[in-house]
């Protein structure tokens, strides 16, 4: 998810027989969902196959999606910066969910893979510069992105913390995001379609967390679920000392279902 050096923001480079494993194992995993969804179109009922939520045109764009991310992985030497493991757990909860609402913070390399994990779901992208946005959108235009603006610096972090312990609207009790202005932790900067969406899956890459003056990935995760259900939360780089401390006080260490590498799943 994140963006090459000249971006300003680091990308680690891969020996070429990682580079080649990697995208192979990519190019598998999204003909494997490919294969899933077919099985699915397959079994599924009448009503779905004839307008339902996961029938006509929607189905056909996931398919194209898939192929045309099979083949940019294929021909590509620029591949996902996150390792097989941590793809894999966010790829079997896809499997297991089904057609998802899934929010991913940032945009980079993996993004086409992440939509294409996601035949007849809604995959949705928040981008904090714009600049990158239309350079990922050249080679993938296809894909749903918002840009953002966060109000927060990553050298706010403690005070931001102790912030959100004493601000009345910050509290989970009475705890809201669109037009919340009090709290500095609330993500009021989002477009209606994230307010609107209960997601069954969110994934923290973004934004940028290595340096003073980024924004942090603090306000991220301070955010709750409206509605019954569950949301998976996906948090990349969580062995940080920040995403760790806001990690641990939002979403809980109990929660914590699994971690491989620098990847934690709630």
């Amino acid at each position: 998810m994140h963006k090459i050096q000249n971006q300003k923001q680091h990308y680690q480079a891969l020996k070429p027989e990682n580079s080649w494993f990697l995208g192979l194992a990519v190019v598998g995993l999204i003909g494997g969902a490919l294969l899933f969804v077919s099985l699915l179109r397959t079994n599924s009922s009448s009503q779905l196959l004839c307008g339902g939520a996961w029938g006509g045109r929607a189905g056909e764009n996931a398919t194209t999606l898939q192929l045309e991310a099979i083949l940019h992985y294929a021909t590509s030497r620029i591949v996902p910066q996150q390792s097989l493991g941590e793809i894999s757990v966010s790829f079997g909860v896809l499997q297991s969910i089904g057609p998802s609402n899934f929010l991913v913070f940032g945009l980079g390399h993996d993004s086409l893979m992440w939509a294409a994990l996601n035949p007849r779901g809604r995959t949705l992208f928040l981008e904090e510069d714009p600049k990158w946005v239309q350079t990922v959108l050249k080679d993938a235009p296809a894909l749903h992105v918002n840009t953002v603006r966060y109000r927060t610096q990553l050298s706010e972090a403690d005070g931001l913390l102790q912030h959100y312990r004493t601000e009345p609207d910050c509290s989970p009790n009475n705890s809201f995001l669109r037009g919340n202005h009090k709290c500095r932790l609330a993500l009021n900067m989002l477009s209606d379609e994230v307010y609107d969406t209960e997601w069954d899956m969110i994934m923290v890459d973004a934004p940028r967390g290595y340096f003073a003056e980024a924004p942090g990935r603090m306000a991220v995760m301070a955010r709750n679920r409206k509605k019954s259900g569950v949301t998976h939360v996906f948090v990349h780089d969580v062995d940080r000392k920040v995403e760790k401390m806001y990690a641990e006080a939002f979403l809980c260490k109990k929660h914590l279902v699994k971690a491989v590498g620098g990847y934690g799943i709630s």
